[in-house]
């Protein structure tokens, strides 16, 4: 363990400015601006200040405070959306992790599902002990996401609809099509179903499977949405679509243009 190292008073004072006027993680802009440095001095401070074990470093260019009562400088991440939501701006928590948030689902997954119109290099990467997933989408497809509060920060996630849309578009963004079936039941059954408003984040997203997964599930799952049933049929694109793209599927539903596993043996007969 390395004991934090003791700071002259214009260094108190430059840090406790810093620290004071950021909220969750520091950066090198950050540090620039609340001290009217360049961005040169800003960084080699910040590597100083963490060298020190004031600060702990994340990635490149970005810190998070040391606590006081920290016994070693490689803390935890205190909330890693907040963490995600600053290296992967503009971005929004997606997939599993606001279906667990919007309680569309009681199973608990380890990785943070990060939906961003950045194209990092690095999709899976591990940050002090955290798993992300990072997806990315254009940015014409970037909204239905609302800004939430974690602490003093307003971090963007998914809002229930946008979350149901991304896992039909991609059911891997929901531990697979079992899992999406669960949340797709939990959202019929909530205060926060909007079946208007799922086709109308269908439409601008353009994802023709969207609408081949969802009116198979409905016909299987929901059968009295026979009005969404059919929107999705009248929708329905050329080519075939899988239902899970992680499994194998050997039978084609005609009827929906989409392809879905062999050993499936409550799919009702839809093959017309």
């Amino acid at each position: 363990m390395k004991a934090m190292a003791g700071l002259g008073k214009k260094e108190r004072e430059r840090l406790s400015a810093v620290l004071r006027e950021t909220k969750g993680t520091i950066s090198v802009g950050d540090t620039g601006k609340i001290l009217g440095i360049n961005q040169i001095v800003a960084a080699k401070m910040l590597s100083r200040w963490a060298g020190q074990g004031w600060l702990s470093r994340v990635r490149r260019g970005l810190y998070v405070p040391v606590p006081l009562e920290s016994r070693t400088m490689d803390v935890p991440l205190e909330d890693p959306w907040i963490v995600a939501s600053r290296l992967f701006n503009p971005c929004y928590i997606g997939g599993w992790s606001a279906a667990e948030y919007w309680d569309l689902t009681e199973q608990i997954f380890r990785t943070i599902i990060v939906i961003t119109v950045q194209r990092p290099r690095e999709r899976k990467p591990k940050i002090k002990g955290i798993e992300f997933w990072v997806r990315s989408i254009k940015p014409e497809d970037f909204f239905g996401f609302k800004p939430i509060w974690r602490g003093e920060v307003k971090v963007n996630i998914s809002d229930p609809t946008r979350t149901l849309l991304d896992l039909l578009a991609d059911p891997g963004l929901g531990g697979g099509f079992r899992s999406v079936e669960d949340m797709l039941i939990n959202y019929l059954k909530s205060d926060k179903k909007d079946m208007d408003l799922l086709l109308n984040y269908a439409k601008r997203l353009g994802n023709g499977a969207v609408y081949k997964r969802l009116g198979f599930l409905l016909e299987q799952k929901a059968p009295e949405e026979r009005g969404v049933i059919t929107q999705c049929r009248e929708r329905i694109t050329t080519g075939n679509a899988k239902l899970d793209l992680s499994l194998p599927s050997d039978r084609l539903i005609t009827r929906w243009r989409l392809w879905v596993p062999g050993r499936t043996p409550e799919v009702k007969n839809l093959d017309q």
